[in-house]
C-alpha cells in the first residue's frame, strides 16, 4: 500500500523540546533527592506528564496523592513554558523544514503525533504550525504512548488508513505505539535504543522517500 501520509513526534524528532522537558524533570526531582541520568532520559522520552512525574517519586519512594501530583505537573509545565518561551524557528532541527516543505510537494499529509500538551504552542513558536493537517497532542488523547491511540486518532484525522501512513518517532514508547497502530515506523535516533522500528536514521533530513 501506498505511503499518503506522515506522522510525527515532536520531542526530539522535529526540535529539541525532550531536553526542556529531562531539564525540568531534573530540577523537580532534585528536590526530592534524587538525580537523573542517560538512562532515566531515554525512559521518559515520549511519556506523559502524570507517567513520568510517578517514575520520579518512585525513584524517591514516595506514593504521591492526587494534589501533590497535580501541584508538581503544573510546576513543571510552568518551568518547561519559560524554556519554549524563548523558542524561534531556529530551534528547528536542520532539514526539517524541507523535509516538510518536501512531503507537501509530493502531497503527503502530515499529522503530529505528541505526548505533550504544549505541542501546538511549541509549532506555533517554530512557525511550521500551517504546515500540519492535524495535530494530536496530549489534551485529546486519553491513553498516552505506547498505547496507539494517538497514532490511530493522528490517521484518522488525515482520512487515511494507519497502513498509509509512515511514523517518524525517537522513543521506545513511541515506537511500540505506531507498531500497535499498525504503522510503518522509522526510527529517528540510535538504533540500539529504537528497537522494532523499519529503519532508524539520525534525522529527518537523512530521510529519502520511496516514491
Amino acid at each position: 500500500m501506498s505511503v499518503k501520509g506522515y506522522i510525527l513526534d515532536l520531542d526530539g524528532v522535529i526540535c529539541d523540546t525532550a531536553g526542556f522537558h529531562f531539564k525540568a524533570w531534573c530540577r523537580l526531582a532534585q528536590e526530592y533527592g534524587v538525580t537523573l541520568d542517560h538512562q532515566d532520559h531515554e525512559n521518559l522520552k515520549g511519556v506523559d506528564r502524570e507517567t513520568s512525574l510517578r517514575y520520579i517519586l518512585g525513584k524517591a519512594d514516595i506514593h504521591p496523592d492526587h494534589s501533590l501530583l497535580q501541584r508538581d505537573m503544573e510546576r513543571k509545565n510552568q518551568w518547561y513554558l519559560d524554556m519554549v518561551a524563548g523558542m524561534t524557528p531556529d530551534d528547528l532541527f536542520p532539514g526539517t523544514l524541507q523535509f516538510l516543505n518536501r512531503a507537501k510537494e509530493h502531497n503527503i499529509r502530515i499529522a503530529l503525533g505528541s505526548a505533550s500538551k504544549n505541542a501546538r504552542l511549541v509549532l506555533q513558536k517554530l512557525n511550521i504550525e500551517h504546515l500540519f493537517d492535524a495535530i494530536v497532542d496530549g489534551s485529546i488523547v486519553e491513553n498516552g504512548k505506547p498505547h496507539p491511540e494517538t497514532f490511530l486518532k493522528a490517521a484518522h484525522l488525515l482520512q487515511l488508513k494507519p497502513e498509509e501512513c509512515i511514523v517518524f518517532e525517537d522513543a521506545p514508547s513511541g515506537i511500540r505505539a505506531a507498531i500497535a497502530a499498525g504503522c510503518t515506523v522509522i526510527g529517528i535516533g540510535k538504533p540500539e535504543s529504537l528497537k522494532g522500528a523499519r529503519v532508524v536514521i539520525p534525522s529527518l533530513a537523512s530521510f529519502v522517500p520511496h516514491h
